[in-house]
């Protein structure tokens, strides 16, 4: 298990590295390899998604292929080299007055050495879509690495484009870019977290793999349609599977996934509905950082809607590798948020991540049995992503096994299910023990956490607000709840916490009236070194 490096240069964009791009799509589908669809662009097949679905079937059934790897020129692009390339606007997929979205393709090179092939769905067959270095602008050191006319073997990736902060102009809306990863915006919104098509053995006893978007097939929004489908085929050692994705711009945009899996091989835990996130530190731990910033971080905390609560678990930079697990059965929603919109919550006039977007998994039919499990790893770059959090089933999958899963994934400011209609934790505050004028105390570990919310405005002398507080792997050893003066809504728990060294300390809090719960639940875990 490792966190995935990434790079803001490139118009904000992180270019992630696990698993490099998809490799070519393999002659076994049915349909041309890669070496071919370049100078066959007149060859079209039939296509829908019931065929994919029967070639990913038939492919489980056939010995992996490791990707193919580039060659020269495309091996002798470096860092540098790879951000002074961009697509033409002039060579965009649909482009025209007519146009409801665009399409870009990203170069292959650099950290993307295999190639995924585009398809264009036309009159239900799959068009082969090629592309040459002539349909992108190459600068400084690039334009002497890549000949004019060059032939691409396929490309690393592709982006779609369509009105989403202003009718008169396209905007990015959705990126894949490596592996299975890909990114979506909702309006106002810069990329921030990730999400990815499937996760296999992450964090396991058993070798984690990273399956690939080999080919996409992409069809044309019709006059005066707003969403974007598009069909995808993913590959693993274990797995092969067929993807149906219906994308919907807005201020929350929505993207529907619907996918068919087929197994190769046994696969321990499975991984659905992956996001990659990245938390370097908070009010709620500092750190070592020396930084002029009090935040920074993509998304702040791991929201559960169960269907009988909300929690809502802050996210840490851990001094190891952490693990936490929240058992659910069909769970409403989860995903991983950012609550804190204000600029000055964090003073960053480049990332702006008061800006990154939330995103919200909702899960469509009945899941069962599982839990939602959520992995931190240490780092000390921001250009780290080092937060994990999916979906996995209680028991894993048997070569041969299959499985159909659908879900929604929701981006955007304030989505749905990333805020509770119970009153909300605002904010999560920590430090050494003991009381304010006196030498700190440390030995113990103090946690501020504020609750806020109409909820907490309703209860009187008869219905007294209590904190509900739950502890694993240390002692409470203090407790203060208050209502903030001057503000009806707001209440502070405090909560001193000992423990053991090396402890592993989980913490439960919410506040209640009665048999009432008044705020959503606050999760937490302390790794006491």
């Amino acid at each position: 298990m490792h966190h995935l490096s990434r790079s803001r240069p490139m118009s904000r964009r992180s270019v992630l590295r696990a698993g490099g791009a998809a490799l070519a799509f393999a002659a076994a589908t049915g349909l041309q390899d890669t070496a071919a669809w370049a100078q066959a662009s007149d060859t079209a097949e039939p296509f829908s998604f019931d065929i994919l679905i029967e070639r990913a079937r038939s492919l489980a059934g056939e010995e992996y292929t490791a990707p193919t790897q580039l060659g020269e020129p495309f091996t002798t692009l470096d860092y540098d080299d790879y951000r002074n390339i961009r697509f033409r606007e002039d060579s965009a997929i649909w482009k025209g007055p007519a146009a409801q979205a665009v399409v870009h393709a990203y170069h292959p090179g650099w950290l993307f050495d295999g190639t995924v092939s585009l398809y264009e769905i036309v009159n239900d067959k799959a068009q082969p879509l090629g592309f040459t270095s002539d349909d992108f602008i190459y600068q400084s050191k690039a334009l002497e690495k890549i000949p004019t006319g060059t032939e691409l073997p396929g490309v690393a990736g592709f982006r779609m484009n369509a009105p989403l902060n202003d009718p008169q102009q396209f905007d990015e809306i959705v990126s894949f870019l490596g592996a299975s990863y890909f990114r979506a915006l909702g309006a106002g919104n810069r990329y921030g977290l990730s999400a990815r098509g499937l996760a296999v053995n992450t964090a396991t006893s058993e070798p984690e793999e990273f399956p690939r978007f080999s080919a996409f097939w992409l069809q044309r929004p019709a006059p005066g349609e707003t969403k974007m489908t598009f069909y995808a085929l993913l590959e693993s050692q274990s797995v092969v599977g067929a993807y149906k994705f219906t994308v919907t711009p807005g201020a929350t945009t929505t993207m529907d996934v619907t996918t068919e899996l087929f197994f190769r091989q046994d696969v321990q835990q499975l991984g659905v509905a992956p996001l990659t996130s990245m938390y370097l530190f908070g009010l709620n731990d500092q750190g070592g950082f020396d930084d002029y910033r009090a935040r920074v971080h993509d998304s702040e905390a791991l929201v559960v809607n169960t269907g009988q609560d909300t929690l809502f678990r802050v996210l840490n930079n851990p001094p190891k590798l952490a693990n936490s697990y929240f058992g659910a059965q069909s769970p409403k929603s989860f995903g991983l948020v950012q609550r804190h919109r204000a600029f000055d919550d964090y003073l960053d006039a480049e990332a702006h991540y008061e800006l990154r977007p939330t995103l919200m998994v909702e899960p469509k039919g009945d899941w069962g049995e599982g839990m939602v499990r959520l992995i931190e790893i240490p780092s000390d770059l921001e250009g780290n992503d080092n937060i994990v959090a999916f979906w996995t089933y209680k028991n894993g999958f048997a070569a041969g096994d299959s499985k159909c899963i659908s879900y929604r994934l929701n981006w955007g400011m304030n989505p749905p299910g990333a805020s509770s209609t119970l009153a909300q934790v605002s904010r999560t505050l920590a430090g050494n023990g003991g009381i304010a004028g006196v030498k700190p105390r440390n030995d113990r570990r103090k946690f501020v956490i504020d609750f806020e919310g109409a909820t907490l405005g309703e209860p009187n002398a008869e219905n007294v607000v209590e904190a509900n507080v739950n502890i694993a792997g240390g002692t409470v050893a203090g407790q203060v709840l208050q209502q903030i003066d001057g503000h009806d809504h707001m209440w502070r728990l405090v909560l001193e916490v000992v423990a053991e060294t090396d402890a592993t300390v989980e913490l439960r809090a919410n506040l209640v009236a009665g048999d009432r719960s008044l705020t959503e639940t606050w999760v937490y875990q302390w790794l006491k070194e």
